[in-house]
């Protein structure tokens, strides 16, 4: 039987519940403990992936092919375990089952409410996780307080109640904000979240105390009196350079050790660490440093990008050097020249993107990659657009474009899909479809060419990767393509759809239609990013 450890948070948002149960996981199985993580989101959606990337920051793709909040990133980044889709759920789709249930006469004539039937769908959710793992940990999104997410709340209070405190846990994470004016830190924040976590009938029993200096040990005895919790069960959550601290930071504060002694499970050992020590030494402590211009269209917001800059970190890590990432709003290409933007930068990468703004700019950045030997790296709509550029500069193809961008407006070199093979079945969509999960989700095999520098970077010829598009360039072209020099060096395992394309007379110039980058780890960076840092550390000393 598992033991469950539900993670709430209050006072306000973005405090690092996320980041919180990744290093608790990684803490638990440096212990030698099994963990499996998931999320339950109080928004309405069914899953993220109609949300704009300004709103929710990006969509984390699952190998079986979920679209899912960006935390399960942090949990698969710091555990190494392979999110699935029913690690993810919203009140949106908790809805939608319910409903559908009402539809089929599953409640046999009862009055559909929000108790029992909404807690119901939302403990099975949880509670079918049992025995999957020796630790579920469970993060709760939103605030305590917020009314929308009162039915997850009442949920795993019931859970709690089933399953008795041997094993269920409650960690809080709470904010405790600096007053300048008065020079001191504020607890009644705190005491106000806990108190309000309490009056739906959760009493945690340990608080993750979120805060940018130092805990005064009165302040924390003060917490624990007023919030009725042990004193050593106060866990300051301090400010750290790097995210990969966060295992070694609250492992020193003493988390994992308390957590275990809520279950009567501390034996006094220590876990072995040395793997994150090793990470956080390698970027504290680089050898040297590369910059690399990120040329995307959702640039105010660096969680758009979220496992894309920290695949980047990890190539650095793998080369012992520092990642400077240099965001570039595609749209300023539309006036700039790109040398403004772009002269004196060891790397490009284009990554994913929708719609037609700041297509130009990417293709211009590709364009400056490919004419000064500048190492780039084209992700998804980063591959589409170095093959427009590639057709209009190099094949004559003037008028290339997407039908993205709109029917009819030039040569189709990139098309909506709407149909493919996934295993041995045939997904079909249809145009006028609905946006949501009707993409090339998840895991898909791609079989790349001998001799090619994609095939050597993995050092294999049968890969699968992660996607989420709808759009694909057009076979059609591929020989004229090849002709002027861009290989397609890797496609799908039927040939009909391109993976990887690259430059052989490039030092280094590869697009992928997949997302390397959800696959990523710091302790197993993906090697394309290695080697793209690589090359970005070759490309420093030229410049």
């Amino acid at each position: 039987m598992s033991k469950f450890i539900f993670i709430t948070g209050g006072v306000v948002s973005s405090l690092g519940k996320g980041l919180g149960s990744a290093a608790l996981g990684a803490l638990l199985q440096a212990r030698g403990y099994s963990v499996r993580l998931c999320k339950l989101d109080p928004y309405l959606n069914v899953d993220p992936g109609t949300m704009s990337p300004f709103q929710h920051g990006e969509v984390f793709v699952t190998d079986d092919g979920a679209e899912t909040d960006l935390d399960l990133g942090h949990y698969e980044r710091f555990t190494g375990v392979h999110a699935k889709q029913a690690d993810n759920i919203t009140t949106g789709r908790i809805y939608q089952n319910v409903l559908e249930k009402e539809r089929r006469g599953d409640y046999l004539g009862a009055t559909v409410q929000v108790i029992p039937h909404v807690t119901n769908e939302i403990k099975d959710f949880v509670l079918e996780k049992d025995g999957s793992a020796d630790f579920i940990l469970c993060e709760i999104g939103g605030t305590v307080g917020d009314i929308e997410s009162l039915p997850f709340l009442e949920s795993i209070r019931q859970v709690g109640n089933e399953l008795g405190r041997d094993r269920v846990l409650y960690i809080h994470t709470t904010l405790l904000p600096y007053i300048p004016a008065a020079g001191e830190l504020k607890t009644k924040p705190t005491q106000h979240s806990v108190k309000e976590l309490m009056s739906v009938g959760i009493r945690p029993r340990i608080l993750l105390c979120r805060s940018d200096r130092e805990i005064p040990e009165d302040e924390i005895r003060k917490i624990g009196l007023f919030c009725n919790i042990d004193e050593e069960k106060v866990i300051p959550a301090l400010d750290v350079s790097t995210i990969y601290e966060v295992p070694l930071s609250y492992h020193k504060a003493g988390l994992d050790t308390q957590v275990l002694d809520c279950f009567g499970m501390n034996d006094g050992a220590e876990p072995d660490l040395s793997v994150w020590e090793n990470i956080v030494s390698r970027i504290k402590d680089p050898e040297g440093e590369v910059t690399i211009a990120v040329v995307g269209k959702y640039t105010n917001l660096a969680d758009a990008y979220k496992s894309l800059n920290e695949a980047l970190i990890h190539g650095g890590i793998a080369n012992n050097t520092k990642v400077n990432i240099k965001f570039v709003e595609a749209s300023v290409f539309d006036t700039d020249n790109p040398n403004d933007h772009l002269h004196g930068v060891h790397g490009i990468l284009v990554p994913g993107g929708f719609g037609e703004r700041g297509a130009e700019g990417k293709i211009k950045a590709a364009q400056f990659a490919r004419e000064h030997n500048v190492p780039y790296f084209g992700i998804c709509f980063g591959l589409q657009m170095a093959v427009l550029e590639a057709a209009r500069n190099l094949a004559g193809i003037a008028d290339a474009t997407s039908t993205e961008f709109g029917e009819g407006k030039g040569t189709a070199l990139v098309g909506l899909m709407t149909e493919w093979m996934k295993g041995n079945e045939l997904e079909a969509r249809r145009k006028e479809g609905d946006l949501g999960g009707t993409m090339r989700l998840g895991a898909y095999p791609a079989t790349l060419a001998e001799g090619s520098k994609v095939a050597e970077i993995y050092g294999e010829t049968n890969i699968e990767e992660r996607h989420r598009h709808r759009y694909e360039v057009n076979m059609h072209y591929r020989d004229q393509l090849e002709a002027c020099g861009l290989m397609f060096s890797g496609v799908s395992p039927d040939g009909a759809l391109p993976e990887i394309c690259e430059y052989k007379d490039h030092p280094w110039f590869i697009g992928v239609q997949y997302h390397p980058e959800l696959k990523s780890k710091p302790f197993d960076p993906h090697p394309l990013f290695v080697s793209f840092i690589g090359a970005a550390i070759k490309q420093s000393r030229l410049v």
